[in-house]
């Protein structure tokens, strides 16, 4: 499948900018224009969005350091242990799961995660500290762990880094404050989309990528110069608009997706 360089490059850098300007990779964008606008098949699409995803976490976690430090990621390492514990589980079983699914219950699928991360985004705002230190600390790691599954499921089967659930999981569960909670997000999503890599790495689907190497270059390129864009420009643009335009985007690209043949 041979597509444009620069619409690839195009495309990559608006979705970035989108992920950006509320300090995500992106993903949740980028997943519906792959089957819409360039025609992959849903699986397909769902790893060229996770290598994509992997680049710009890979890349996002040292740009994060001036903000919050590695040594800083480090002194929370119970909490990243924590989530790991249950995502990385998940994305395994997800990905598996991802392989055998029909293509049509495939499409349907996606397109209800996506209302759901849809929701997520725009009742973010309304998200409070800590509104479960309650509860006795076993009770605690396993609803992190459990957090951590249901996550590390999403992420393998949209191909996302899957930090639209981890920041209000760890603003929730654990107190994080936003900036912390964003690093901290960043050090579970790398190996908990490594471990659904090596899952489809299994699979013959994995072929795609290298079918695809300079598509998913180009897109990787223009997500990570969107992403930075949209960083600069945080905070210009009021929340109150930013979120539902964006949720709303989300829930097209959804009612698209279910009806998609």
């Amino acid at each position: 499948m041979r597509h444009s360089r620069l619409a690839s490059f195009a495309s990559g850098t608006v979705i970035g900018l989108l992920g950006g300007l509320i300090g995500l990779g992106g993903a949740e964008f980028r997943l519906p224009l792959l089957i819409k606008t360039f025609g992959f098949a849903a699986l397909d699409a769902v790893i060229l969005n996770k290598s994509i995803s992997l680049v710009v976490v890979a890349s996002a976690l040292p740009f994060r350091a001036g903000t919050v430090s590695i040594a800083t990621l480090i002194e929370h390492w119970p909490i990243i242990l924590n989530l790991l514990a249950g995502s990385i589980l998940g994305a395994w079983f997800g990905a598996g799961w991802a392989i055998k699914l029909k293509a049509e219950i495939f499409y349907k699928l996606i397109a209800v995660l996506l209302v759901f991360i849809a929701l997520i985004l725009l009742f973010s705002h309304h998200f409070e500290s800590a509104l479960l230190s309650s509860f006795s600390s076993n009770t605690h790691i396993i609803i992190g762990v459990m957090a951590g599954f249901i996550i590390g499921v999403v992420a393998a089967l949209l191909g996302v880094a899957g930090g639209e659930l981890l920041i209000p999981t760890l603003v929730i569960l654990f107190g994080a404050d936003i900036k912390l909670a964003g690093s901290l997000s960043l050090a579970v999503s790398l190996p908990t989309m490594l471990t659904s890599f090596g899952r489809y790495s299994l699979d013959q689907s994995f072929s795609v990528l290298e079918k695809n190497c300079e598509f998913v270059l180009l897109m990787a390129i223009g997500s990570l110069l969107g992403a930075f864009i949209g960083g600069q420009l945080l905070g210009i643009i009021p929340t109150f608009i930013l979120l539902p335009f964006l949720s709303m985007i989300l829930l097209f690209s959804a009612v698209k997706l279910w009806n998609h043949q």
